[in-house]
Protein backbone atom coordinates (compact mmCIF):
# COMPACT_ATOMS: atom_id res chain seq x y z
CA UNK A 1 0.00 0.00 0.00
CA UNK A 2 1.20 3.30 -0.88
CA UNK A 3 0.65 6.74 1.22
CA UNK A 4 0.38 9.72 -0.21
CA UNK A 5 2.34 12.21 1.11
CA UNK A 6 -0.86 14.50 2.89
CA UNK A 7 -1.24 10.37 4.34
CA UNK A 8 2.19 10.50 5.59
CA UNK A 9 2.57 13.79 7.31
CA UNK A 10 -0.73 12.40 8.89
CA UNK A 11 1.09 9.80 9.93
CA UNK A 12 4.16 11.42 11.29
CA UNK A 13 1.78 13.75 13.09
CA UNK A 14 -0.21 11.59 14.80
CA UNK A 15 2.78 9.75 16.20
CA UNK A 16 4.32 12.90 17.80
CA UNK A 17 1.00 13.67 19.12
CA UNK A 18 1.25 10.14 20.67
CA UNK A 19 4.81 10.40 21.91
CA UNK A 20 4.77 12.99 24.72
CA UNK A 21 1.25 12.26 26.24
CA UNK A 22 2.73 10.14 29.46
CA UNK A 23 5.16 10.73 32.10
CA UNK A 24 6.84 8.93 35.44
CA UNK A 25 5.30 10.69 38.14
CA UNK A 26 5.70 9.99 42.02
CA UNK A 27 3.01 8.55 43.55
CA UNK A 28 3.11 9.78 47.05
CA UNK A 29 3.46 7.24 48.75
CA UNK A 30 0.69 5.35 47.59
CA UNK A 31 1.36 2.34 45.48
CA UNK A 32 -1.41 2.04 42.72
CA UNK A 33 -3.66 -0.68 42.29
CA UNK A 34 -2.34 -3.72 39.46
CA UNK A 35 -1.74 -3.49 36.01
CA UNK A 36 -0.45 0.20 36.48
CA UNK A 37 2.46 1.17 34.78
CA UNK A 38 5.16 2.03 36.96
CA UNK A 39 8.75 2.91 37.35
CA UNK A 40 10.74 1.33 40.79
CA UNK A 41 14.23 3.51 41.77
CA UNK A 42 16.31 1.03 42.68
CA UNK A 43 18.91 1.37 45.66
CA UNK A 44 22.38 0.20 46.29
CA UNK A 45 20.62 -2.75 48.45
CA UNK A 46 18.46 -3.81 45.19
CA UNK A 47 21.50 -2.92 42.73
CA UNK A 48 23.10 -5.67 44.57
CA UNK A 49 20.63 -8.20 44.98
CA UNK A 50 19.37 -7.93 41.43
CA UNK A 51 22.75 -7.78 39.42
CA UNK A 52 22.51 -11.36 38.82
CA UNK A 53 18.92 -11.36 36.43
CA UNK A 54 18.94 -7.58 35.47
CA UNK A 55 22.61 -6.38 35.75
CA UNK A 56 24.54 -4.51 37.99
CA UNK A 57 24.13 -0.87 37.24
CA UNK A 58 20.25 -0.61 37.44
CA UNK A 59 19.02 3.18 38.37
CA UNK A 60 15.09 2.67 37.59
CA UNK A 61 12.59 -0.97 36.36
CA UNK A 62 10.22 0.28 34.73
CA UNK A 63 7.01 -2.08 34.01
CA UNK A 64 3.49 -2.94 34.58
CA UNK A 65 2.59 -3.77 38.54
CA UNK A 66 1.22 -7.34 38.34
CA UNK A 67 1.27 -7.58 42.12
CA UNK A 68 2.37 -6.00 45.44
CA UNK A 69 2.24 -7.86 48.89
CA UNK A 70 3.37 -6.73 51.79
CA UNK A 71 7.03 -7.05 50.99
CA UNK A 72 7.50 -7.66 47.22
CA UNK A 73 6.15 -6.08 43.77
CA UNK A 74 5.65 -8.87 41.40
CA UNK A 75 6.60 -6.20 37.64
CA UNK A 76 6.23 -7.28 33.82
CA UNK A 77 9.27 -5.60 33.03
CA UNK A 78 9.53 -3.33 30.54
CA UNK A 79 12.53 -1.20 30.00
CA UNK A 80 15.46 -0.88 32.62
CA UNK A 81 17.24 2.84 33.09
CA UNK A 82 21.34 2.19 33.83
CA UNK A 83 23.18 4.80 36.13
CA UNK A 84 25.22 6.09 33.40
CA UNK A 85 22.30 6.72 31.31
CA UNK A 86 21.73 3.83 28.76
CA UNK A 87 18.73 1.85 28.57
CA UNK A 88 17.65 -2.01 27.94
CA UNK A 89 14.43 -2.71 26.51
CA UNK A 90 12.83 -5.55 28.04
CA UNK A 91 9.29 -7.53 26.57
CA UNK A 92 7.25 -8.07 29.61
CA UNK A 93 9.52 -10.43 31.82
CA UNK A 94 8.20 -10.70 35.29
CA UNK A 95 10.63 -10.36 38.39
CA UNK A 96 10.47 -10.23 41.68
CA UNK A 97 11.53 -6.82 43.71
CA UNK A 98 11.80 -6.20 47.23
CA UNK A 99 10.27 -3.11 48.62
CA UNK A 100 13.56 -2.74 50.50
CA UNK A 101 15.05 -2.36 47.15
CA UNK A 102 13.21 0.42 46.56
CA UNK A 103 14.03 3.86 47.09
CA UNK A 104 11.50 6.04 44.74
CA UNK A 105 8.03 4.81 43.07
CA UNK A 106 6.47 6.40 39.82
CA UNK A 107 3.16 6.06 38.21
CA UNK A 108 2.37 6.49 34.34
CA UNK A 109 0.11 9.30 34.08
CA UNK A 110 -1.36 11.80 31.48
CA UNK A 111 0.81 14.99 31.32
CA UNK A 112 -1.22 17.49 29.16
CA UNK A 113 1.40 20.31 29.39
CA UNK A 114 3.62 18.20 27.33
CA UNK A 115 0.73 16.89 25.11
CA UNK A 116 0.61 20.52 24.17
CA UNK A 117 3.99 21.18 23.49
CA UNK A 118 4.20 18.40 21.42
CA UNK A 119 1.06 18.80 19.46
CA UNK A 120 2.71 22.32 18.73
CA UNK A 121 6.08 20.99 17.88
CA UNK A 122 3.95 18.48 15.90
CA UNK A 123 1.84 20.26 13.59
CA UNK A 124 4.66 22.53 13.31
CA UNK A 125 7.30 20.26 11.89
CA UNK A 126 4.27 19.28 9.54
CA UNK A 127 3.37 22.75 8.47
CA UNK A 128 7.27 23.32 7.64
CA UNK A 129 7.48 19.47 5.73
CA UNK A 130 3.98 20.63 3.78
CA UNK A 131 5.30 24.40 3.02
CA UNK A 132 8.83 23.04 1.38
CA UNK A 133 7.03 20.16 -0.40
CA UNK A 134 4.68 21.90 -2.41
CA UNK A 135 6.58 25.18 -2.02
CA UNK A 136 7.03 24.61 -6.19
CA UNK A 137 3.65 23.69 -7.26
CA UNK A 138 2.04 26.82 -8.19
CA UNK A 139 4.97 28.63 -10.12
CA UNK A 140 4.69 29.42 -13.00
CA UNK A 141 7.80 31.88 -13.19
CA UNK A 142 9.44 29.38 -15.28
CA UNK A 143 11.69 30.13 -18.45
CA UNK A 144 10.07 29.29 -21.25
CA UNK A 145 12.33 27.18 -24.34
CA UNK A 146 15.19 29.41 -26.14
CA UNK A 147 14.10 31.19 -29.16
CA UNK A 148 15.41 30.50 -32.51
CA UNK A 149 17.51 33.65 -33.65
CA UNK A 150 18.51 32.35 -36.90
CA UNK A 151 21.74 33.49 -36.15
CA UNK A 152 24.65 30.94 -35.33
CA UNK A 153 27.61 32.47 -33.68
CA UNK A 154 31.69 30.80 -34.25
CA UNK A 155 34.58 31.27 -32.51
CA UNK A 156 37.27 30.47 -34.39
CA UNK A 157 40.20 28.04 -33.40
CA UNK A 158 43.28 29.46 -31.83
Amino acid sequence: MVLRAGSRLGAVGAGILLVGCYTLQPTGGAVPKPGTIMGFDINDVGRVALAGPMGPEIEQVEGRLVEKDSNEYVVAVTGLHLLRGGEQVWHGEMVHIKTEYVSSLYERRFSAARSVAMGAAGIGAIAIIASRSLGGLGSTDRPGPPTDTGQTLRRPRP
